[in-house]
């Protein structure tokens, strides 16, 4: 179904401010996917992003500011975020060694166990979920850059 017929609006003043539409609709729509596929695992997106981040740098130590610039929502409180993930032994934090007031946070094995089993799920839900060509993808992907360079 088109986003003219998803929303129940007939016009946009122009194919651009349909698209922006569409995007904003779609985005949405892929973070209640996103909602649903981690509620089982006591996980919001957010927290997600932290872990996912800190697989991509483990082994190596990451600080909140690193966390803060690869962050997909920067209006999240990465901060808090870890605080959460601490309490559930997802994370762990250490003093860092070279500067004392800085503090590193590194994926712990549960971290790390968790995001392994959630790739199943997102593999397979990408799976049921891919209607786009390897092609299309590509061109979406240099579009959504397009958009915004």
């Amino acid at each position: 179904m088109g986003i003219a017929e998803e929303i129940k609006q007939k016009k946009f003043k122009t194919e651009f401010s349909k698209a922006i539409v569409n995007l904003i609709y779609t985005n949405s729509w892929l973070n209640q996917r996103h909602v649903t596929l981690f509620k089982p695992y006591g996980l919001t997106t957010p927290q997600f992003n932290i872990l996912r981040i800190l697989r991509g740098q483990h082994p190596k130590p990451s600080t909140v500011n690193l966390l803060i610039d690869r962050m997909l929502d920067k209006s999240s409180n990465a901060s808090r975020i870890v605080d959460k993930l601490e309490e559930k032994d997802l994370v762990v934090r250490k003093q860092c060694s070279n500067d004392r007031r800085a503090v590193d946070v590194f994926i712990s094995e549960k971290g790390l166990g968790l995001l392994s089993d959630l790739d199943k799920e997102i593999e397979s839900w990408e799976k049921k979920s891919r209607n786009l060509t390897e092609e299309e993808s590509k061109l979406l992907n240099q579009l959504l850059d397009k958009i915004r360079s």
